[in-house]
C-alpha cells in the first residue's frame, strides 16, 4: 500500500502572500503588510510566513540592515517552485469556478 500524497492547502492569507511575492519580488514581513494595503496584519504575518515555510511554499534568508539605516537584520521571503505552482493552480481553478476566487 502506498501512502497518499498530501494535497497542499492554501489559505486566503497564504495566497495573498504568494501573489505579492510573485508581483513585487522578495519582501520582508512589514513590507508584505504594507504591500497588502493592510489586508495582512503585523500581528499575524510572521505566523503565516512560518507556516508557509514549513509547507514548502516559501524560503527565507536573513540580511543585514542597510548600513545607513541601521536597525535589525531583516528576513526576506521568496516563493519556491512549489509555492508558484500552487498559486497558479489556485488561480486556474478560480478562473474556471469564480465562486472559489
Amino acid at each position: 500500500m502506498t501512502p497518499r500524497a498530501r494535497i497542499p492547502t492554501l489559505s486566503a492569507k497564504e495566497r495573498l502572500v504568494l501573489e505579492l511575492l510573485a508581483r513585487e519580488g522578495d519582501l520582508y514581513g512589514l513590507q508584505l503588510v504594507a504591500a497588502s494595503k493592510r489586508r495582512l496584519k503585523r500581528g499575524t504575518i510572521y505566523v503565516t510566513l512560518g507556516r508557509m515555510e514549513k509547507k514548502g511554499f516559501i524560503t527565507s534568508r536573513l540580511e543585514d540592515p542597510p548600513a545607513r539605516e541601521g536597525g535589525m537584520a531583516r528576513r526576506f521571503y521568496t516563493p519556491t517552485a512549489l509555492g508558484r505552482r500552487v498559486v497558479a493552480a489556485w488561480d486556474h481553478v478560480a478562473r474556471l469556478l469564480p465562486e472559489f476566487a
